[in-house]
Formats: C-alpha cells, sequence, structure tokens
C-alpha cells in the first residue's frame, strides 16, 4: 500500500459528518479559538479553488477593516515548517484579511491529514455561495469518487436532499460546451436539466442562449426536437421486425438442412440468406445440397 493510499485511509476514517463539524466554527469554545500573527498563516497549495475575484476581495477586505474577522479560518500545523500554520478552509478571508492591513487572525487549529484537509476544502467550495450547478456537481463527484462517499451520506452531512445530488451530477454527462456555459452563466441548471436527454444538446444551447428562452420555453423545445427521432425510432424497429412469413420460411428451411438459417428480407431490394454450420462435416453436407448431390 502506498503512502498515498495510507494517507486516503486515515482521512476516511474520521468520516464526513466529523469533518462537518470541524468546519462548523459559528460559535466555537473559547479554548478552540488563538489569536495567530498573519505572517505564520500561509495557503493550502492543493486548494482545489483557484480563482478569487478581485472585486470580491475587496469588498470583504473593507468589511473586515471596520468589523474585523468574525469567523475564525481552520488551519493546521505546517507539515514542513514548523512554526508555521496551512489553512484548511477560509483563504479567501486571509487574503482579504492582507489586503485588509490586519495583523493577526482567529483561527482553529485543527490537527489534520492531506486527506481530510483536500476534502474539507472540497465541502468549503460546496457551501460558497457563488458556486454555479457544474461547479457544485463537481464537488460532489470528487467527494464520491476520491473519498468514497455515497450520496445518501452527501446529503445528509451537507443538508441538501439526494434527489438534489442526483440532478446536479446527472449535469456531468452534458457535453462539455454546454458545461462550459452553464459555468459562465448563460445557461441555468434548469436549462441544463432539460437538455439532458437531448441529442442534439451542443446546438440547442446555442439557440437557447441567442434566443433568451426560459426553462420552460426549454423543455418544450426539447420535447419537440426528442419526438421525431423517437418515432423514427420505432419505425427502424418495425422495419427490422420479422414478419410471421419469413419466420415460418427460415424454420422451414433450418428443418430441411439441419442448420440454422437466417433471412433478411429488404423488400424490392432483395435480401440476405445467412445460414450456420457446426463444422466441416456440415460445411460438407451444405456444398452437396446446394450442388445437387445428395
Amino acid at each position: 500500500m502506498t503512502s498515498d493510499s495510507k494517507t486516503a485511509k486515515r482521512g476516511l476514517g474520521r468520516g464526513l459528518s466529523a469533518l462537518m463539524a470541524d468546519m462548523d466554527v459559528t460559535t466555537p469554545e473559547p479554548q478552540d479559538r488563538s489569536m495567530i500573527p498573519i505572517e505564520q498563516i500561509t495557503a493550502n497549495p492543493d486548494q482545489p479553488r483557484r480563482q478569487f475575484k478581485p472585486e470580491a476581495l475587496s469588498e470583504l477586505a473593507d468589511s473586515l477593516k471596520s468589523r474585523g474577522v468574525l469567523q475564525p479560518l481552520i488551519v493546521r500545523p505546517h507539515p514542513k515548517d514548523r512554526g508555521l500554520y496551512q489553512i484548511v478552509a477560509g483563504e479567501r478571508r486571509w487574503r482579504a484579511a492582507q489586503m485588509a492591513q490586519l495583523h493577526e487572525l482567529p483561527v482553529i487549529i485543527r490537527e489534520l491529514s492531506d486527506a481530510e484537509v483536500l476534502e474539507v476544502a472540497i465541502i468549503e467550495n460546496i457551501q460558497r455561495a457563488d458556486l454555479n450547478a457544474i461547479e457544485e456537481a463537481t464537488s460532489f463527484r470528487q467527494l464520491m469518487d476520491r473519498f468514497g462517499h455515497t450520496q445518501e451520506k452527501l446529503a445528509e452531512a451537507l443538508n441538501k436532499s439526494r434527489s438534489h445530488i442526483a440532478n446536479l451530477l446527472r449535469l456531468l454527462n452534458l457535453p462539455d460546451p454546454v458545461q462550459e456555459l452553464v459555468k459562465g452563466g448563460q445557461l441555468s441548471a434548469g436549462h441544463a436539466r432539460a437538455l439532458i436527454t437531448a441529442p442534439n444538446a451542443v446546438q440547442l444551447a446555442r439557440k437557447i442562449v441567442e434566443k433568451g428562452l426560459s426553462v420552460r420555453e426549454t423543455e418544450e423545445l426539447v420535447r419537440k426536437q426528442s419526438e421525431p427521432a423517437a418515432k423514427e425510432n420505432k419505425a427502424s424497429a418495425r422495419k427490422q421486425e420479422k414478419d410471421a412469413d419469413t419466420r415460418a420460411l427460415e424454420s422451414d428451411l433450418s428443418a430441411h438442412l439441419r442448420m440454422k438459417v437466417a433471412i433478411k428480407h429488404a423488400g424490392m431490394d432483395g435480401g440476405q440468406i445467412s445460414i450456420t454450420y457446426r463444422d466441416l462435416d456440415q460445411l460438407d453436407q451444405l456444398c452437396q445440397i446446394l450442388g445437387g448431390n445428395r
């Protein structure tokens, strides 16, 4: 077993509910809360969130100047640099505090493994208000694939319905261009859900954006687009069904030749007969029959 897999096992041992409890710092016990100089706090290089909007950070910095940091950061002792602390949750507040030129920050120190740190970072991302549906679904998928959580466990720990999680996960089956439109805000989650069953989702998505269609109009558009394809599939299935006469002829020939016979009749365009033989003796017998020597 590799060291990475051992770390992952330790991370799973605490359970999602325990990690969620670590993140519930709205009313921390006084003994849990510490003040640490801001220069002793470092970012986590494996933080899944890479983009921080400058305007949002600036607004938060202004708030921190007047009100201070009300919610502590979660940190752990730095795994390599003694005396430093690595952010587990709260990097956005840490960045804004630097802009506000604060000298120290309230923190809660936790002993967490690398796997647990990543897990908490993903959970923190899910709790962001500005996540779009694809980002949220991707976070759910990460928690399930990397840490073995089920939809039921996620729903319970994150206080979301299982159907909410299931519906979002289905969005990840959409083509990449459609997912990008959701990420960019051109399509809502409702639009995206309506496109899941559409065979030409990319073309329809561009049409929806171009015409500014509502979710209900999108659902109607998908329904109309799907009807011809459904009718064509039914017609094709009926066309491929063999009539009673063809099946009877297959049966008669199979009995006569003592071999399996299949007939593909294409109407005025003719058709095909295929004969399946079991071994070389049967092949020799078939050649004699076709040659008129019985």
